[in-house]
């Protein structure tokens, strides 16, 4: 839940107040994540948020300090991308109608991230403040990677704060086991209970899943390493984070491993349910 976030970015000042940059992402994500970052504010850290001018949700509040940079696209376009987006996750079909779907859905949406993100690392007089601001730490959604690049960049422990990653790509950046035999992958409707033909099936789900993430997610290598001057990987980026905080619950997600520094706080977002121990 948003208290036990608090406590643990708490820490990134015992005696002082911290000063923490955020790299959101819009929608969803960004509604979960704000209830935290008024809480942080309330308390006397110093926050940060870094965002587009155009978004849907993220607009300025009085317990952040909010900076924008302009981006090529504009509110209406934006809006009509995340809708169709959406619609297609309910549309009826084969496999292979729903996965052209979810190619070309994912692709029009990593779009607009790569040129969010682009038009922020060549914002020179941004990234010169964010260089000068002497940050504690950087709270982003690895999800869309700016963050993470931002963080590597600035030298900065890196704080996760996700409901998850396609692809498992959370599971190999942290080096969690996630056994096809064991762990049911997304959208296959299987228990961790399976017969053998189901763990068959489990197994070959990942097969389309290595495509849709490498031309999902390689564009923010490409632009990491322009930006950097050193060739990163989407692994080097999602290793740069010191925790990971999982807005997941087991009531509604299946169980998983977890490593040491993945903490769940909670399911898509209780911050106005006291859940049990």
């Amino acid at each position: 839940s948003p208290p036990a976030v608090v406590l643990l970015l708490s820490l990134l000042g015992l005696a002082a107040a911290g000063k923490l940059l955020v790299v959101p992402v819009d929608g969803s994500h960004w509604l979960s994540m704000q209830e935290v970052l008024d809480i942080l504010g309330q308390r006397g850290h110093e926050v940060v948020v870094v965002a587009p001018e155009v978004t849907l949700h993220i607009k300025p509040s009085k317990n952040f300090v909010m900076k924008v940079y302009s981006v090529s696209y504009t509110q209406e376009e934006l809006k009509k991308e995340f809708q169709a987006f959406f619609h297609f996750s309910f549309e009826q079909g084969s496999f292979l109608e729903r996965f052209v779907k979810a190619y070309q859905g994912i692709k029009r949406i990593t779009n607009f991230g790569v040129s969010s993100c682009g038009h922020l690392l060549q914002n020179k007089e941004l990234i010169r403040y964010l260089e000068e601001s002497k940050f504690d730490a950087v709270l982003t959604d690895p999800v869309l990677l700016c963050g993470a690049i931002l963080a590597k960049h600035l030298s900065l422990p890196a704080v996760y704060f996700l409901r998850g990653m396609p692809c498992g790509l959370d599971f190999d950046a942290t080096q969690c086991p996630r056994p096809p035999s064991y762990v049911p992958r997304g959208f296959t409707q299987l228990t961790d209970h399976m017969t053998f033909l189901q763990r068959v099936k489990n197994l070959l789900h990942d097969i389309p899943d290595i495509f849709l993430c490498d031309f999902a997610f390689q564009p923010y290598s490409k632009l990491a390493s322009e930006f950097l001057q050193q060739d990163v990987t989407v692994q080097d980026l999602l290793r740069k984070g010191s925790v990971w905080l999982l807005r997941s619950e087991f009531v509604l997600d299946y169980p998983r491993p977890l490593m040491p520094n993945i903490i769940p706080i909670g399911g898509v977002n209780c911050a106005h349910k006291e859940l049990p121990q």
